[in-house]
């Protein structure tokens, strides 16, 4: 769900566009037997749905909700995917919230998963909401949880799946494998041998969560260096794609700032002039030591001056007011 964050990392944008673009092989990965089920071509993405949540007193947006069909099934039913990034304590009931008001609206059965993505805490997260009494269990409500911090990624490296070369950055990692896991994730793409597009989907996520530093970098280039010549290539032509992204957007930002700059310049030498040529109007032409004095005054100095000009009736109104403001 959407909540502000000190990191600049459109996480629920990056989880959407993972999962709705390889939904059935993030279905394969984690759920095989039930993807397998899938009618390829009932897959249908529904649109965001909004609710006002009573408790919190704010609007939530319904993160992916989708429609599938399984073969032999006579009618369909949905998948409600959360990407949740960050720990709530409440979201077992939350999820039911949204289930009750999705069954409500739907009238279908309906499939909720969580994506735990957060780095912290460890512990399994709660998956179940209950309502009970020592007579009666009223209710208990669970959603399937996939805890990516609990999740070992040597468990995914020979999985054949755009999913699992996106989603090892963000399972457990020790430290010291960062760029190790960087390296692996890179592989598995570079041998699935996906289009242009999809390609740079699973790189840039895989770069957005497995930032390194300098020394991690130079760990990362000798476990590339350590595979085979075809897929060492194929690796660095991804990461080559990175570097002139980042060039790009250098240049870009250098081109804004050159921009602002310019136009900056272009008012202050427009206003400088503007004023000179008032002052000689009014006074012919000035001495050179008066010219260097208004040379180096300031944009908003300039503007005052443009105004107080229009009382000035002799060379020295001038100098009083030069005097006064310099």
């Amino acid at each position: 769900m959407t909540e502000s964050t000190p990191a600049a990392i459109d996480h629920d944008q990056n989880f959407k566009e993972l999962i709705s673009t390889f939904f059935l092989e993030f279905l394969d990965l984690f759920l095989p037997e039930l993807a397998q089920t899938i009618e390829p071509d009932s897959i249908r993405f529904l649109q965001q749905e909004y609710f006002a949540d009573l408790v919190e007193g704010d609007e939530k947006i319904i993160d992916l909700l989708v429609e599938v069909k399984q073969a032999g099934r006579e009618t369909t039913f949905l998948f409600h995917i959360e990407a949740q990034y960050y720990n709530e304590s409440n979201l077992a009931r939350r999820m039911f919230y949204y289930f009750a008001r999705l069954y409500q609206n739907h009238v279908k059965d309906i499939f909720p998963i969580v994506i735990f993505s957060f780095d912290k805490p460890h512990r399994a997260e709660n998956d179940t909401f209950k309502v009970e009494f020592p007579v009666l269990k009223v209710l208990e409500f669970r959603f399937h949880a996939i805890q990516l911090n609990r999740l070992d990624w040597r468990d995914y490296l020979n999985q054949s799946n755009p999913v699992a070369a996106a989603l090892m950055a963000k399972m457990k990692i020790a430290k010291r494998d960062r760029p190790k896991v960087k390296a692996e994730c890179l592989r598995l793409l570079v041998t699935l041998k996906l289009d242009p597009a999809k390609t740079r989907l699973i790189s840039k996520f895989v770069d957005t969560y497995l930032r390194l530093n300098h020394q991690e970098e130079q760990r990362f280039q000798m476990e590339i260096d350590t595979m085979g010549i075809a897929q060492k290539e194929a690796i660095m032509q991804v990461t080559t794609s990175w570097e002139e992204k980042g060039i790009e957007k250098g240049i870009e930002k250098g081109i804004e700032k050159g921009i602002e700059k310019g136009i900056e310049k272009g008012v202050e030498r427009e206003r400088r002039s503007l004023v000179s040529l008032l002052l000689e109007q009014k006074f012919g032409e000035l001495p050179e030591a008066f010219r260097d004095r208004i040379s180096n005054l300031s944009l908003e100095q300039l503007s005052s001056l443009a105004i107080a000009l229009l009382n000035f009736n002799s060379i020295d109104d001038l100098s009083n007011w030069l005097e006064a403001n310099e």
